[in-house]
């Protein structure tokens, strides 16, 4: 059980480069960006989409992953 530990932190830190990356790219283009508030709107909902999306599939991923290992996922 000790690469299940290093999958994690590999994964967290992957998610935290990641992420940091797009929030420095999200700041740098604002500057960049002379654009309407429609086209901020629309990017922001794009934005929003493929969180919601990703976050369902790691939703999922988790819960496979759980059934795989036999954990019992019933509500008492």
């Amino acid at each position: 059980m000790d690469w299940v530990l290093i999958a994690f932190a590999t994964f967290k830190g992957l998610v935290f480069v990641t992420g940091m990356y797009f929030a420095i790219k999200w700041h740098y283009d604002r500057e960049k960006l002379q654009a309407d508030r429609r086209v901020l709107l629309r990017t922001g909902a794009r934005y929003g989409a493929v969180f919601v999306v990703l976050l369902l599939a790691l939703l999922a991923l988790t819960f496979g992953l759980a059934r795989m290992l036999g954990m019992d996922l019933s509500l008492p």
